[in-house]
């Protein structure tokens, strides 16, 4: 029989209790943040749950984790932490169990209209590295600017390719995002052209929150690389495309990268995601070993990317893809970051890059969409190259289970004009 909750979770809701994603907020505008969980409706404020003394484990018992303004002592304890976290929460929860269900003083200081809430970022987030992990996005891209004869690096195939991005401008979901200004290519006999920028696009990408860190010199090994990895957010890498051709060479992305990237405020933990895991892809050529999995899997995570204009009062959905599209597991993202003893740190955040997929309407940005503007995208009668002032973004991701939804609720952000 299927785990159900007392609290009535509609069908299509992002948060049953099989999922359980955490989060950090404010209840009222003048509180002090503290985590909670997502269910249905409502939010589960963590604090009141151990200040009443319920998570009673040997591991959280006494324990102020949950007293804390982010998540960042929670996903530093580990596996063993989370998964007395998650029991607890579900027996909690579940609708046979008196201690919650039967506690009306408790029910009325612990669960909050979710619709009330001030959701803020769920972890504070030290270091933010972005990856280029989908064959699709990249073989795409390299059609784009380098042609047929090359589109894939030989070094593609070997290692997961990143940069080091900028954790200040990583911000939460529903934060507009001012258009950046920069340098772009010029015109034979110009200068370069510098102003706002007129490609503007954003990237449908995931992100893992990386749990227990490891000490400086001291690689993780790709088979406990999971041990190591919290959860996993919807990201959007916002992208000025004319910034960054200019700039990149010869060290890469800077200004026009660097200006924001949104993240969803609930972290979809591993356990939850668990059975939906699948396959990834066969590597061609095999791995090195220190990237060689027992196990290698992706999560069937469908994602899709909505956006609607200024002027019109529905969205347009432009791309349907899935993680499972991923070359380079997220496991063996975080093994490749520490290879060479890099130390990451609780709260850390690593970006998957573009989740392409093999279908032209599986591309994960309009530079893929429009074939870097060469094309149009229509949304409902209003044409795009790349985005513009006033057109809203959201990123939504969710897996399909048995008569219950384990999703990732909603990553959005809303172009506006540049400063003068």
């Amino acid at each position: 029989m299927a785990l159900k909750s007392f609290i009535e979770v509609h069908p299509d809701s992002h948060f049953p209790i099989q999922n359980l994603p955490y989060g950090v907020f404010k209840p009222q505008p003048g509180s002090s943040p503290r985590p909670g969980v997502a269910i249905g409706d409502y939010v589960l404020d963590l604090s009141e749950i151990a200040s009443a003394a319920l998570f009673n484990g040997p591991l959280l018992n006494n324990s102020d984790c949950f007293h804390q303004p982010n998540l960042n002592k929670f996903v530093s304890l580990g596996r063993p932490a989370w998964k007395e976290a998650r029991a607890t929460l579900q027996k909690l929860l579940s609708a046979t169990e008196p201690t919650l269900r039967d506690n009306a003083t408790l029910r009325e200081k612990s669960l909050v209209p979710m619709s009330r809430v001030e959701l803020l970022l769920p972890v504070q987030i030290g270091d933010y590295t972005d990856f280029f992990s989908s064959l699709h996005h990249t073989k795409n891209c390299g059609l784009i600017f380098r042609g047929s004869q090359n589109p894939v690096l030989e070094n593609w195939y070997h290692l997961p390719v990143a940069y080091h991005g900028r954790a200040s401008s990583v911000v939460i979901s529903g934060t507009d995002i001012v258009r950046p200004r920069g340098q772009a290519h010029p015109t034979p006999g110009s200068p370069p052209y510098f102003g706002p920028s007129r490609k503007l696009d954003f990237e449908l990408e995931m992100a893992t929150i990386v749990g227990p860190g490891n000490d400086l010199g001291k690689p993780v090994d790709i088979n406990n690389a999971a041990d190591h990895i919290f959860g996993v957010v919807l990201m959007n890498d916002w992208s000025a495309r004319d910034i960054q051709a200019w700039e990149y060479i010869p060290l890469g992305p800077f200004l026009g990268k660097n200006f924001g990237t949104t993240i969803s405020p609930w972290i979809v933990t591993l356990e939850a995601l668990e059975p939906f895991a699948c396959e990834a892809p066969k590597q061609d050529p095999p791995p090195l070993p220190y990237l060689t999995e027992k196990v290698s899997k992706n999560y069937d995570v469908a994602l899709e990317v909505h956006i609607k204009p200024a002027e019109h009062e529905k969205p347009s959905v432009v791309t349907r893809s899935n993680l499972k599209h991923l070359y380079w597991t997220l496991t063996q993202q975080l093994a490749h970051h520490t290879i060479n003893g890099c130390n990451l740190r609780p709260g850390d955040l690593l970006g998957t890059g573009t989740i392409s997929g093999p279908e032209q309407e599986s591309r994960g940005c309009l530079l893929e969409l429009t074939w870097n503007g060469q094309n149009t995208l229509s949304l409902n009668g209003v044409d795009r190259k790349f985005l513009e002032d006033g057109d809203e973004v959201t990123f939504t991701g969710y897996c399909k289970g048995d008569g219950y939804t384990i999703g990732f609720g909603k990553c959005s952000g809303r172009i506006i004009p540049s400063a003068p």
